[in-house]
């Protein structure tokens, strides 16, 4: 149940400007997760979420930016969710837990790799897209080195 509500909390911010948790229990108990808000300020520590802010003084909870490292959630996210990785020319198929697939693709797309052209997350599946053999192999080798 955590992997499927931390996937949720990230799909709302991704979806909504989230200013409190407050807000975020709320919109959580609407999409059926009974939580307290010890159980979403846990959430957003281990999900490593920031404050961001806008014009007018608010501010909204939000994914840092990191660019081609991952962050210790997404590391954490990989080595628990993901089952079995393989190589097919350029395209990588990831077997993961049941409904870890969408963090686990989360986690590699935050790696923001050159050599991948575009992923696709279903429920226990990731399909990685690269631009070449070459490029399927350096990314499986960089997803193996973050799971073992």
């Amino acid at each position: 149940m955590s992997f499927a509500r931390k996937e949720k909390i990230l799909e709302i911010i991704a979806a909504e400007r989230i200013q409190t948790q407050q807000q975020l229990a709320e919109r959580l108990r609407g999409e059926g997760f009974e939580v307290t808000q010890a159980t979403v300020s846990r959430d957003i520590n281990e999900l490593g979420l920031v404050k961001n802010s806008e014009k007018g003084g608010k501010s909204y909870y939000a994914v840092p930016k990191k660019e081609n490292r991952l962050s210790d959630r997404f590391t954490k996210i990989l080595r628990e969710s993901v089952v079995e990785t393989r190589k097919a020319e350029n395209l990588i198929v990831i077997h993961t837990l049941s409904g870890c697939a969408s963090p686990a693709c989360e986690a590699i797309d935050s790696m923001k790799l050159d050599d991948i052209v575009g992923t696709l997350a279903g429920e226990n599946t990731v399909l990685i897209i690269t631009q070449s053999k070459d490029h399927a192999l350096s990314v499986e080798e960089r997803i193996k080195e973050i799971i073992l």
